[in-house]
């Protein structure tokens, strides 16, 4: 079970050396840890490509190729979708290793069925999100794999609890008719909301249906949370300082219904402040001031709360990637007493 106002990262952080972060994260982040995602070993190791390699392994005509302006589907899985797997195995070992089998949360993410139709072309140049059958192949394939995944996961760690966070950066976009065309100068027609959810759905209801809290992180300002609760999210993870005003009741409202909570108040690049401390203070006065906007007691939000960065932590140094979690559990032991703090630093 999942200590109130935990904390646990996004996914992606700086380096290459997996075991040396899951050590790190185990030891800063021990109630709520988090598989890392080290995008700077190069393609495969990023978000997409550490995803589709799973999808490879379900549907071989699936598989992914890079081209100078990120991926392309390919005619068979080839050395990229391999070494991605390889890598995404390697993340898996160093976990298990921190974990040495103890019981405790443990988050991993893998991109959501959109975000992927939006990243990947098709052999036409054109972004999958522009083909109905396409997109349907990409969520089926995902479900699939999902539970494939999970199993792997119990397999390896079966004292841990899933959860199974699916990064949806793009499904704004998608929702918007946002995302560019091959040439740059057109959109794609927007993606009815009704076919957004059903494909999440069957994705999020895979994760569930295997025994992990199925969840979505989306840090756009327009997260589309009532989509996204319809869809079956068990976990919302966002950065509520941009989020839009309008998302904000839906947010506290899947809160109290007792949806799991990420609020990501830790900022993602260097802040101006003198140490964890200082930082666990802004972050758990940002999280009280949220708690009573909403008109929720701190004893009752903490139970479905756990704190986070506002995004992921690639682009960091690794000494600021410390400071955040050591901030950010403080912060949560601060929540959670309710204990007064310094008023917000800008």
């Amino acid at each position: 079970m999942i200590t109130p106002a935990a904390a646990t990262g996004i996914g992606s952080l700086p380096g290459t050396d997996s075991h040396e972060w899951a050590r790190t994260i185990v030891g800063e982040l021990p109630d709520f840890p988090h598989v890392p995602e080290l995008p700077d070993r190069g393609p495969g190791a990023d978000m997409v490509g550490r995803t589709m390699s799973l999808l490879a392994e379900v549907a071989p005509d699936l598989a992914v190729e890079t081209t100078p302006t990120g991926w392309r589907f390919a005619d068979a899985p080839g050395r990229v979708m391999s070494r991605a797997r390889s890598w995404l195995a390697e993340d898996l070992d160093g976990v298990e290793q921190a974990l040495a089998g103890r019981a405790t949360p443990l988050k991993e993410q893998l991109v959501g069925p959109w975000t992927l139709a939006a990243a990947i072309e098709m052999r036409n140049g054109e972004r999958a999100v522009r083909d109905v059958g396409a997109c349907r192949d990409l969520a089926e394939a995902l479900a699939e794999a999902t539970m494939r995944h999970r199993a792997e996961i119990a397999r390896r760690m079966p004292s841990a609890e899933l959860v199974l966070q699916f990064d949806e950066p793009s499904l704004p976009s998608v929702l918007a008719g946002g995302v560019t065309t091959a040439s740059g100068l057109a959109t794609y027609r927007s993606v009815d909301a009704g076919r957004a959810e059903s494909h999440l759905s069957w994705v999020l209801a895979a994760a569930s249906g295997s025994g992990a809290v199925a969840g979505v992180h989306c840090c756009h300002p327009r997260a589309p949370i009532e989509l996204l609760r319809k869809a079956g999210a068990q976990m919302l993870s966002v950065d509520p300082q941009v989020l839009d005003g309008a998302q904000e009741e839906p947010l506290g409202a899947a809160l109290e219904a007792g949806v799991l909570v990420l609020l990501g108040y830790a900022p993602a690049l260097p802040h101006a402040v003198s140490g964890p401390q200082a930082l666990a203070e802004i972050v758990a006065t940002r999280v009280l001031t949220q708690y009573s906007r909403w008109g929720i007691s701190a004893e009752a939000a903490n139970a479905h709360v756990s704190l986070t960065p506002n995004c992921g932590l690639a682009g960091a140094d690794p000494d600021w990637v410390r400071t955040v979690y050591s901030a950010l559990g403080i912060a949560g032991r601060l929540v959670r007493d309710d204990a007064p703090v310094e008023g917000e630093e800008q």
